[in-house]
């Protein structure tokens, strides 16, 4: 039976400034004339409104109220619209909505950043005008909140899991406008009288440079104050030898994951200098003389740490600040911002060199040898660095040479010791997001091989190489990891041996220290010892240079053995492939400034360094760049190894590190 009035246009709610003018719609068909009658409902008080017969129906907000209409038809039929809401808001910031609004979403309410107790409600607010009424969709972290769809977000029991940073959409069919991101804390970390809300940290050693003197104790001091500052919580990023297009790759995408209420550290160990109070950073291809076009401004990149709004920016230079370039111009930086967040740390005075010394086993700097002493300490970060200072003034080694500068504007009392209490993923982007995991191949003759990775640097890892398991039909098993001999070399360092390695300040004056070739392997390991936990291997490649990775990387496993039926030797291969995006993630360009409801949850969009599921494994020959060097070693089971070594097994894995065993008279000269 066919319905006497139907409906084809519903009246639509609209959310509008006090004094708007707009129109209410609604239009219906019937088989006799319609007549239209409108109606308001306030404070549960509903009314007929006179005069108001048409279908449209004109209004200037006055007060948020509920309207409808009847329709009737000359047979006393009648039907009644949906009800909607005309809102209305007395308070709306001066210049919304602008003056060519079409009706698209305006947002005037934005939520705040709270601190909440676990088990106490929740509540966040936002509103917009728009006509027609905008709809609301909340987001925690980037994640779409299912059940919140309203004008406030409600959480009667706040828990641990609800922190995180929020923000809400409104959208309308004339478009859609996000809020500001906020940020909520539940627990007790705002117990706390001060915590970070992340701790994130860049650490650049340049050893090896193209057209000056090679330094030494980058490396170390890079490695061990990252193993120092990952117990005090912060995700680490440890880079060696970058040149100025990677530091600049590296810079940026550091700063792209600072934000509000970060604990920030960049430290830097190679040459550098200073003019007219700039310091510059000299990357490893920068040219004589030293120009700032082709150096990297410290300040500059405090300036862009300070946009991301932290709570605490630590810059640590480990380099000389000898005057440079006096008819240079300087790069142009704005002054920083006065908001008292900003600690400088330098290993030296103006016009001085920074020192580096033989420190028992490796080459260390005079500025790290004190450093790591006192940075894990439970106090005001410039009162730590204060304790640094008075160590090396007592150093008689470096007396009247190099004395610590601190400069800092820091007006609370934060401490790298300071809790951690997260707002959502963006920590979690940064470093190692994934380990490499260990994986277990087998050759066709039975021998099952554990191949294990270990990380020195963000960009050097090793690939270690363990027999599991060896037939009874086999002997003498000796295994090589190496790169298939059709791979073209890797850029940037010369086939065939390892790059020289050392640190760009000044050598302490005194002897050097010779040491033999053999003994290079014995020094990686130890490096490698000191952070996990060391078992006998039979053999291990060394990748390093990652950030040049532009292709896959192949590596190949040889197994070695006699065959004891037939005394006859033979080498089975396998090739392991480690994809590009493995290995060169940290380089790559990804911003996460804009929300997006669309993307994943935030823990799977993050930038990991590592992804273990880009490892494969077959027996069939890929091309790739030489990335490093093999180095066999003799089996922990005498009946199944032979402690020969390989004919193409003269390379040394550690001459990277060789540097460190090394130290002589050395000044950073431009």
């Amino acid at each position: 039976m066919q319905e006497a009035i139907v409906i084809t246009e519903q009246p639509v709610s609209v959310s509008v400034p006090l004094g708007y003018s707009f129109m209410l719609r609604c239009r219906a068909e019937g088989q006799t004339s319609l007549q239209y009658q409108w109606f308001c409902q306030h404070q549960s008080v509903c009314r007929q409104i006179p005069g108001a017969t048409k279908q449209d129906l004109p209004i200037t907000a006055q007060q948020s109220q509920l309207y409808t209409c009847r329709i009737n038809d000359l047979y006393k039929n009648s039907i009644f619209s949906d009800w909607v809401k005309v809102e209305v808001h007395h308070c709306v910031a001066r210049g919304l909505p602008p003056r060519l609004w079409q009706g698209e979403p305006v947002i005037i309410l934005n939520p705040t950043e709270q601190q909440v107790e676990m088990g106490k409600p929740l509540q966040l607010q936002c509103a917009a005008m728009g006509v027609p009424a905008p709809s609301y969709q909340w987001y925690q972290n980037g994640n779409l909140l299912e059940h919140q769809k309203k004008k406030k977000l409600w959480i009667s029991h706040a828990k641990v899991s609800d922190s995180g940073t929020y923000l809400c959409c409104a959208s309308n069919s004339r478009g859609e406008h996000w809020t500001n991101a906020v940020d909520i804390h539940i627990g007790t970390c705002h117990s706390e009288k001060f915590f970070a809300t992340g701790k994130i940290a860049l650490l650049v050693g340049n050893n090896h440079y193209q057209h000056h003197p090679n330094l030494m104790a980058p490396v170390t001091d890079v490695f061990e104050l990252s193993l120092l500052l990952e117990q005090l919580g912060f995700q680490v990023v440890s880079l060696l030898d970058l040149n100025k297009t990677e530091m600049e790759a590296a810079v940026s995408r550091f700063l792209e994951l600072l934000g509000k209420g970060v604990y920030a550290i960049f430290y830097y160990a190679g040459h550098g200098y200073e003019h007219l109070g700039r310091n510059y950073m000299v990357p490893v291809d920068a040219p004589q003389p030293y120009a700032p076009e082709n150096c990297i401004s410290v300040q500059r990149i405090l300036q862009r740490m300070q946009q991301q709004q932290t709570a605490l920016n630590l810059i640590l230079l480990d380099t000389c600040r000898k005057w440079y370039n006096s008819e240079c111009a300087l790069s142009q930086v704005q002054p920083l911002e006065p908001w008292g967040n900003t600690v400088y740390g330098y290993a030296t005075s103006e016009d001085a060199e920074a020192y580096e010394l033989q420190d028992g086993e490796f080459s260390s700097g005079i500025f790290m040898k004190y450093l790591k002493k006192h940075i894990l300490q439970e106090k005001k970060v410039t009162h730590m660095l204060e304790d640094v200072l008075e160590d090396i003034g007592q150093d008689p080694l470096v007396t009247g040479k190099q004395v610590m500068e601190i400069k800092h504007t820091l007006k609370e009392a934060r401490s790298l010791t300071d809790p951690i209490c997260p707002l959502g993923a963006g920590a979690k982007r940064w470093g190692h997001g994934h380990e490499l995991l260990s994986r277990l191949v087998t050759f066709p003759c039975g021998a099952r091989v554990e191949l294990r990775f270990h990380r020195l640097f963000s960009n050097l890892i090793y690939v270690c190489a363990k027999l599991q398991h060896s037939p009874a039909h086999i002997a003498d098993t000796r295994l090589l990891l190496c790169q298939p001999t059709v791979s073209p070399p890797f850029p940037g360092f010369p086939t065939g041996s390892f790059p020289q390695s050392g640190v760009g300040r000044v050598a302490k004056e005194m002897d050097s220290v010779a040491i033999p070739k053999e003994s290079h392997w014995d020094q990686v390991k130890s490096l490698l010892t000191s952070v996990y936990k060391w078992e006998e291997l039979d053999c291990v490649f060394q990748l390093y240079g990652l950030q040049k990775i532009q292709t896959d990387v192949v590596l190949q496993l040889d197994l070695h053995y006699t065959q004891l039926s037939t005394k006859q030797k033979i080498c089975e291969s396998l090739k392991t492939t480690l994809q590009k995006s493995l290995l060169g993630q940290f380089f790559s360009q990804i911003n996460y400034s804009q929300p997006n409801y669309r993307r994943a949850p935030a823990c799977e969009g993050g930038v990991c360094l590592w992804d273990a599921a880009a490892l494969s494994t077959d027996l069939k020959g890929q091309e790739s760049m030489r990335t490093g060097f093999g180095h066999s070693l003799p089996s922990s089971n005498p009946s199944n190894s032979s402690s020969e070594p390989e004919e193409n097994d003269e390379s040394d894995l550690s001459e990277l590190c060789s540097a460190l065993l090394q130290a002589g008279p050395r000044r950073d000269y431009p």
